[in-house]
């Protein structure tokens, strides 16, 4: 039996009530299975950063390193921030330093859940965004310019490595994608008609592109894309995209299968995936037992299935499967509602009910 390390880093507001609901459904999976987790929790976020001057202490860092996987909660809190004005995001900086290039945001309608297109086609959404995550507008985080008090400057950063690496990873996704039924197709959203920077990043997914006969390669302007997500978003498969343009665009997705609670989401690279719901840590609702777990769930189930990848070990994929599918039967059951959905389901019950079903 080989034993997965996961670093668990709950984070900020509902971070550690959302994980916290999480464990008990990975160990779950894993009673009798040939695979086991050994969980360690580690401090971090902008309320420790509050207490100790460290928003990602280096002990952190170092244990998310080695971990065969790390499992994010949330973290931030908008009311303490840098001195510079932004807020306290260590996720960011381990994207950095972990070289979590692909950001992989899914956006599945699952049955039951109340859907904001009335077309009834909303309900086969299933696409996935991925955001480049190391460059573009976010690699002048830190250090943009101001100058005096007339001007601030910020600076875009698209590199071949960055672009050629992010669009392998797309085609290669929908091929696998393509293999489980999906329509094995790329759509490289840009804004190339404006600006020089994205007509190089398009260059070079068209070079990507003809290396992969089998995937159909599209292009879509950004607002074009936006538009569209909101018009037709069931013709969607897989996005590729900047790194601001998929910040937005993940959120805009989330929504169309029923909001943050439901959106889950895996930062990528070669050597590292960190699995985190998209939602942030939600002050308002913090400590209520409010927070929907389903975000953190599914992130769980993506994690479980990129440790299948890199191990060969298939029960892990199988235990993937079991998990969204008991997610998808416990809403189809119309059982549960989510406070977000007007309900009065909250973290225990919605988990709880998931892990019955297992």
């Amino acid at each position: 039996m080989r034993t997965f390390d996961i670093a668990v880093l709950p984070g900020d507001g509902i971070g550690p009530e959302v994980i916290d609901a999480t464990l008990p459904i990975l160990e779950r999976v894993a009673h009798g299975a040939p695979f086991a987790f050994r969980f360690a929790s580690h401090p971090g976020g902008a309320q420790h950063y509050q207490a100790t001057g460290q928003a990602l202490p280096e002990a952190t860092f170092e244990s998310a390193r080695r971990a065969d996987a790390i499992l994010f909660g949330a973290m931030g809190w908008p009311a303490i921030r840098y001195a510079d004005g932004t807020e306290i995001a260590p996720q960011l900086d381990l994207r950095e330093r972990l070289d979590l290039y692909a950001g992989v945001r899914p956006a599945r309608a699952l049955p039951g859940i109340p859907l904001p297109l009335a077309d009834p086609r909303a309900r086969s959404i299933d696409l996935v965004v991925i955001r480049e995550s190391t460059e573009g507008l976010f690699a002048s985080r830190g250090r943009g310019e101001v100058i005096g008090d007339a001007e601030a400057r910020d600076t875009m950063v698209i590199t071949r490595r960055g672009s050629e690496r992010i669009a392998e990873f797309a085609f290669r996704l929908a091929a696998r994608r393509k293999r489980r039924g999906r329509p094995g197709r790329v759509t490289c959203v840009d804004k190339a008609n404006v600006f020089r920077s994205m007509a190089f990043f398009r260059k070079v997914f068209d070079e990507v592109a003809a290396r992969h006969p089998g995937i159909e390669g599209r292009h879509h302007y950004i607002d074009a894309t936006a538009l569209d997500l909101v018009r037709r978003p069931w013709e969607f498969d897989v996005l590729v995209t900047e790194n601001m343009f998929g910040d937005i665009l993940s959120d805009e997705t989330a929504a169309l299968v029923g909001g943050m609670g439901m959106a889950p989401s895996g930062d990528i690279g070669d050597a590292h995936g960190l699995f985190q719901p998209c939602h942030g840590s939600a002050p308002d609702i913090a400590g209520e037992g409010k927070a929907n777990p389903t975000a953190t769930v599914l992130s769980a189930a993506m994690m479980l299935d990129w440790l299948a990848d890199r191990s060969g070990e298939e029960a892990l994929a199988e235990a993937a499967v079991r998990i969204e599918r008991a997610v998808d039967a416990v809403f189809a059951s119309g059982r549960l509602a989510p406070y977000e959905f007007g309900g009065r389901d909250g973290t225990r019950a919605i988990a709880g009910a998931i892990a019955s079903h297992l």
